[in-house]
């Protein structure tokens, strides 16, 4: 079985030595996604919404670029700066996750500097 590597310029570049996405049989694992826009390589803005959305749709790209899609997500992680926007990004994750969704866990952290969210996920994925 052979490991297979992701990379998509619809998602962020990986700031360090990773891939974007890598599947082994047909587990896909996904890296950590922020908000950052893939053209300009800043945030999306400074409030969680903003950062939630672009996060979730860098998420989205490097799905995509594997073949898949969040049906196929069986596990997330979120990492939040601060337990204060857990609520709000609920409300941004219900938008893109409406029906069926994986299991997550949620922790509180920091990240680099303006960054409110992170997101890395586990696929399942149809051979």
């Amino acid at each position: 079985m052979r490991k297979q590597t992701f990379f998509t310029t619809e998602a962020p570049p990986p700031a360090a030595s990773y891939s974007q996405a890598v599947r082994k049989g047909n587990m896909l694992a996904i890296a950590g996604q922020v908000g950052t826009v893939p053209a300009t390589g800043a945030l999306a803005g400074p409030d969680i919404a903003t950062q939630a959305r672009q996060t979730l749709r860098n998420l989205q790209a490097v799905l995509t670029s594997a073949n898949a899609s969040f049906d196929d997500i069986i596990m997330v992680r979120v990492y939040l700066t601060s337990a204060e926007l857990f609520g709000p990004f609920n409300e941004i994750y219900a938008e893109f996750v409406p029906e069926s969704p994986p299991s997550r866990t949620t922790v509180f952290v920091g990240l680099g500097p303006g960054m409110l969210i992170e997101i890395d996920a586990l696929a399942v994925l149809d051979d």
